[in-house]
Order: structure tokens, then sequence, then C-alpha cells
């Protein structure tokens, strides 16, 4: 690795320096473009839209520094015939020459921008500095001042049209005293048409709404009419009002060939539910009360185009449903009104999925295989069910005691979802806002280990929605049960670890008894840019908040001291001869990444986790502990290697259980840069650590402390690379020690001082962006 480490540092060196002769490549008389920039000089302008009018750019850096890029390119010859030099220019890029059109063009795009903002005089100056053979040029904005609106007035000749215009205009963006702004105008046209959409105007669009204004009446002042002209079917045609549409009847269609171009219905069979009438060919895949269910747009009301985009929303939605399609119809028979064809394409209903993977725990070779089986249309509701099966095999080395030496392991994990809320009932218009699903789970799990044998048994039920855009989503674990049993543990490991004469294992020892744990939870999402997958979708300054919280144990506490219920030797309220755990759990999370080009830019993150035991629980199970380090937390260290506090392990036989908390800190800072083809790369720090809250025999120095935590926190940096694929991101990071908190001593304290590759060195593997 640290060849590697050399080779890539030395190339970028190499790289370097050949970009000081990329002047070579210059042919005479022209010059190569090494930036371009834009000013303003009024600070009030923000240029920074206005990059995107540029036309030619200079050539690309890593991390907005480096041209490395370009360095294979200059590090050739000019002599094309010898194949190094044909490889190098075709893997580097190429010095970007100085053109003089595309730089005019890109001034006159800025130009016209600019006075699309209002500032109706505006110039473009370019101020290029030549230096050798290099040019940098800079496009100066002189905006001067900038017009506005003095006066509004509607010019509509259709009165209902003015009346609905009028009674929305609270609404408008348009007000006397605004910038008089070509972009603000356009937005205005698409909320009256959309308004007009939504009441009865079917076949009203934004190209009715036109703007006339008056420049000339000084003072950099602009008079405004908003002008709706009568509707005309053709341009030969006389004008009339603007048609009015209400819904005559709305059909649905659950076989993809049931609706022709006729619309011809004779041939099909059909069923009415509710006033609906459903047309199929074949079998009808879903219940009729999908159809309906699942349906926005009413007869006898007015056509809304919202209504329709809901009805496409809300069968989206549907796993059962690969698309659907409506169309809107006028009645022959009777005017301004429509008749509405929904078409509902069936998914594939079921599946079959297999996948093999390789395990390696800790330099121990496995195998896994995981068997799925799909229903997307359970119960002809688009109910999803699913099955899994997974068995794993793994053999261990190095452990000495033991009969067995090999792990073994089969779970059953079955699910069940319904598109919508199980006992709760809401209508079909509130329905459709929340998007929302049940979910009912159970799990079985069983784990052979030559130490111990453990049983899992969970079951869980759930309620997720989102708003209509996705951006906003939640989750509430109405109930969750988790049931852990250990029928056996090796006298070996029980006398070695469990029954520690120092007693110093109490945190070991109640993660290996049973353990019942009843919870509920809540959680929360916003994610600015739901459909990102890929890092450039990341990176548009979007924003990321997760907030989480949940319980445990309160409900069976409560009841166990209503009743006088007896305690266990350990003091705990048991259930069935079982300890339950007791505690609250909260964890917020926020992301926040600054876009600065195309290639380049900024990803934040902010962290915190604290969970609390309390009750009937001293310690937290280890599964709600927190632990650092890893790919997604401080990656100077490998998961679980950091922390709490002060603490620096040294057992490593139990160090797994030990290096967890109750509390967690994440800090990190990601500068991520594209680099080629679909390689990009990343210079990252992170900081952060867990602690406990009560102070454990176990974990001396992991304690918090509101005085001296600050000084607990750990630091590291690194560098990364991702190949992105669109669909998905592997990554590869390295990172390096900086600061320690488990060491006083300076040398080991501050790892960046005197760093060590062998002893600060973690490379990390792992799919998708941290943070």
């Amino acid at each position: 690795m640290r060849k590697l480490l050399y080779s890539i540092v030395g190339g970028i060196i190499m790289a370097l320096l050949g970009a000081c002769s990329a002047t070579k490549f210059i042919p005479e008389g022209e010059y190569m473009l090494e930036s371009v920039s834009v000013k303003s000089t009024d600070k009030s302008l923000d240029v920074t839209s206005l990059k995107g009018y540029i036309r030619q750019h200079p050539n690309s850096k890593w991390f907005s520094l480096l041209k490395v890029p370009m360095g294979p390119y200059v590090l050739s010859g000019r002599d094309r015939t010898k194949r190094i030099n044909r490889f190098l220019q075709r893997v580097g890029e190429a010095p970007v020459i100085f053109d003089t059109v595309q730089a005019n063009r890109s001034g006159e795009n800025m130009l016209v921008a600019v006075n699309n903002l209002g500032y109706l005089h505006a110039r473009v100056n370019q101020k290029r500095v030549v230096k050798g053979k290099k040019v940098r040029l800079t496009y100066e904005i002189v905006p001067g001042e900038r017009y506005r609106v003095r006066n509004i007035r509607y010019l509509i000749e259709d009165s209902v049209v003015e009346r609905i215009v009028r009674e929305h205009a609270a609404l408008s963006s348009l007000q006397p005293g605004m910038p008089f702004d070509l972009n603000v105008l356009d937005g205005e046209r698409s909320r009256i048409s959309s308004r007009l959409q939504n009441s009865g105007y079917y076949k009203f669009n934004k190209e009715y709404v036109r703007f006339e204004a008056d420049t000339c009446v000084g003072n950099q002042k602009v008079d405004l009419d908003v002008v709706i002209p009568l509707y005309r079917a053709s341009a030969e045609s006389e004008p009339e009002l603007h048609r009015r549409y209400k819904i005559h009847s709305v059909s649905f269609s659950g076989d993809a060939m049931a609706f022709d171009t006729s619309r011809d219905t004779s041939r099909l069979d059909s069923v009415v539910y509710r006033g609906f009438p459903i047309y199929y060919k074949h079998k009808l895949a879903f219940r009729p009360s999908v159809f309906t269910n699942n349906n926005a747009i009413e007869p006898g009301h007015l056509y809304r185009e919202r209504d329709v985009q809901r009805t496409y929303s809300n069968f989206g939605q549907l796993g059962a449903v690969m698309f659907s399609n409506i169309k809107m119809v006028e009645n022959d028979s009777l005017p301004n009104m429509l008749d509405g064809f929904v078409t509902v394409h069936e998914n594939k209903p079921r599946s079959l999925g297999a996948e093999l993977e390789g395990t390696n725990s800790a330099g121990d070779l496995g195998a896994a295989l995981l068997l799925t089986y799909q229903n997307r249309n359970l119960f002809r509701g688009s109910e999803l069910f699913s099955l899994k099966l997974r068995g794993a095999f793994e053999a261990i080395t190095g452990l000495e005691g033991y009969s067995d030496q090999n792990y073994m392991e089969i779970s059953v994990e079955a699910g069940l979802t319904f598109p919508n809320f199980k006992l709760f009932r809401f209508n079909g218009r509130d329905r459709g806002l929340m998007r929302a699903t049940s979910e009912v789970s159970l799990l079985y799990d069983s784990q052979n280990r030559p130490e111990f044998h453990r049983r899992v048994l969970t079951s869980a039920l759930r309620y997720r929605w989102q708003s209509p855009n996705g951006l906003l989503r939640h989750r509430i674990d109405l109930i969750d049960l988790n049931y852990v049993f250990m029928p056996w543990i090796s006298e070996t490991f029980r006398k070695d670890y469990l029954e520690d004469e120092t007693d110093r294992n109490a945190i070991l020892r109640y993660n290996y008894e049973n353990l019942f744990i009843m919870r509920l939870g809540y959680s929360f999402t916003y994610n600015s840019q739901r459909n990102a997958t890929s890092i450039a979708d990341y990176g548009s300054n979007a924003l990321g908040i997760r907030f989480n919280v949940e319980s445990a144990g309160n409900v069976l506490y409560g009841f166990s001291n209503l009743f006088g219920a007896s305690r266990n030797d350990q003091g705990q309220y048991t259930l069935f001869n079982i300890a339950y755990a007791q505690y609250l759990k909260g964890d917020f999370d926020i992301s926040k990444s600054f876009r600065f080009d195309d290639r380049n830019s900024l990803a934040l993150h902010f962290g915190i986790g604290v969970a609390y035991p309390y009750g009937n629980s001293t310690i937290l199970p280890y599964e709600k502990r927190y632990f650092s380090g890893g790919a997604n937390s401080v990656r100077g260290w490998s998961v679980r290697e950091l922390g709490p506090g002060r603490f620096t392990g040294g057992d490593g036989r139990i160090d797994f259980i030990n290096q967890t908390g109750d509390i967690k800190l994440d800090l990190n800072a990601e500068y991520r840069t594209y680099l080629f083809w679909k390689l990009h790369g990343a210079f990252f720090v992170d900081a952060g650590n867990i602690w406990t809250i009560r102070d454990y025999a176990e974990q001396p120095g992991g304690q918090f402390r509101m005085r001296s935590f600050w000084r607990e926190i750990a630091v590291s940096y690194g560098l990364g690379f991702r190949l992105n694929f669109d669909y998905f991101i592997l990554r590869l990071d390295g990172g390096m020690k900086a600061i320690h908190p488990a060491y006083d001593d300076v040398r080991h304290h501050y790892p960046i001082i005197h760093p060590d590759f062998k002893r600060d060195f973690t490379l990390h593997f792992a799919v998708g962006l941290p943070f």
C-alpha cells in the first residue's frame, strides 16, 4: 500500500512538472487559456449563475488546484509516430487554446442574462491579461441601475378568468417596486396557467399569458401589463371565451389492451364498483378498490390538473403497477365535459432471486447464500410479500479449547407491506398526499459459534409515509419486539470471559444473557435531492437531515411496578423469566454540500447521538450502543477501534464489546473532485469519538465529562477514490490518524507530527458516499 501511495504522489509530481511546459503545444500567435473568472462592479449582483454561460473553460483541476489531467499530455513529445506519445496524449487533456469567438459569444450570452434580470443598460467587458503564452480572462459585468416595476395592470378579456386570477393575486410574485426580472415573469406565467388548469380550464397553457412592458416612463421604471386574450381553436377561428370543463365520467382498465384508440368497450368484460366502470379483457389483476382508492379525478367536479397528477402519483407508488396512463377526452354529446380513461399496467407479480457472497471476518473465510422470493400483488391489492432465506458458513481459526471450529448461521425473514395505513383510516385525498405504507415483518435467526449458540426472534409493525415530492419521509415503529435467547455457552468461553474474577466484564456478560426488547420509535428524514444517485447529484448544494428517537421497556416497567412484580438477582424485572431492556435513544444528523463547479464540491457533516439506559437497565444492549471509526465515521480508525473517550482497549478478545458507548459525535469535511472517466477523488478530515454516560470499570477513561470531552475528540485525514456507476458508487478511502486521544505523550497523541504509516493508516472499502 505504501508503494501504491508513493506511486500516486510521484505521478502527481510528474504531471505538475509537465504542466509547466504545456505552452510548447501552443501555436505561434495564440495563447493557452489559464483561467476564466466573472466579476461585477455592483456587489449586489450575484455572478454565480452567470458562470454557466462560459463557453470555453481552462484545463480542469483536481481539488480546484492541480492541473493533473493535462500532465500526461504535456509530458508527451510532438512526434505522433511514437506510440508512447500517442498514448500520453490520449489519456491526457490537451491544453486549451484561447478562442476569441467563444469568448465573445460567452460575453453576449451573459449580457442577455443580465438584461433579463432588469439591468437593461448593462455592459460586459473582457479583460485579458497575457503573460508569455498564457492568458487570464475576466468578464467584468457593469450592470448599471436596475429597472423596477412601477404599475401593474391586468388586461384579461374573459371575465371569469379575470376573476380567478384576481382572487389569487395575493400569491403573485408581481408587486410594484419589484425588479423587472424576466425569470420572475416567466414563473408568474406558469403560476397563472397552473391556477387556471386547476380551475377547470383543461386547454389553457402558459402561452396564453403574455406581458407588455413600457420601459420609456423614465427613472428606470417599467409599467407592466399582464395580458390574457380570448381563446382561439385555431389561427383562423373566431375568438371565444376560454372553455371551462367538468368531469363527466371516469373509467378504468386493468388490461393494457382494454382501451383501444376507438375506446370500444363492447368486447370487454367489466365490473362497476362505486359507480366506476372497470374494464378488462382477461382476468382483472387488481381488486376494484385499488382503482377507486387511488383515483383523485371525481365526476361532477371541475377539471383539475393536480387531480390527474395525484392519480399518476398514487398508482406510481404501487409496486404491482408497472405504469399508468390517463387520457382526458372531450365528450361528443355534452359540451365542456370530459371523460377520463385510466389504464393501469400490471407489473410482473412474482420474482425469485439468489445471491452468493464470500465473507472475510478478521481473516476467517466463509460463504453465504441468500434466496429471495417476492410477490408484489399478494391479495390483488399491491401488497408486497417477501421471503428471505439466508445460510452462512465460516471456518474459524485461532480458537483453542473448543471442539467445533466452525460458524453456521441460518435465518428466515418474512415481510408484508401494504400500500396504505392499516388500523388507521384516511380519506383518499389525505392518503394520496401522505403516500403511506404499513409493514409487518418476522425474523428468526440461528447462529452457532464454537463459543456459544444464539437465537434471535424479531417481529415489527411500522408505518412509513412521505410528502408528495418525496423530500420528507417519516417512519413510526409502532411496535418492535426483539427476543435474544442463548441456549448454550461453552464452558471455556464462560470461564475465560464471563466469569472473570476481576469482575470487569459486566458489559460483556450482559450481552450474552437472554434479553427481551420491546421498543417503539420515530424517524424523520429530509433530503433536498431525493433522486440523487451519483456524486454529481449529491454535490448540487444538497441538504440532508435525519432525526431518530426510540424508547424501550417503559410500558413493561410500568406494568411491573403497577402489579408489584418480583425482581431477579440483578434487581431487574423480568417477562417470562427474561430481563427486558429499558432505555431512551436519540440521533441527529445533518449534511450539506456546496458545489463550486461541475468538477468540485465540498461536503460537510455533523452527527450526534445519545442513548440512556435507566430503570430496568444499567447497560445498553450491544446492538443499541454506538461505535466509532470505520468507513462512515472517523476514517483513521477501523470500525470499533476508537474510544470510548481515552479508553485504549488492550484485550483484543473483547475490545469489540468494550469499544462501544452511549454518546457519539461525528464531524466530517470532504472536498470532492472529478478525476477522469468514472473516477472521482476526495480529501477528507474527520473528527469525533464515543463516550459512556456511566463510569464502567471495564472502560476506564470512557465517561463523558463536559469540561474535558473536547480534548478526547479524535482527528484523522486522508484521500479517497470513488467509482461512480450512476446507480451505485464504489468507494475506497485511506485515512491517517492525526490526533489520538487515548495517549498523553506527544509522539502518540499527535500522529500528524510523528506519522507512522504502518501504525496510523487504515483502508476502508464501502458502497455509497459516507454522508
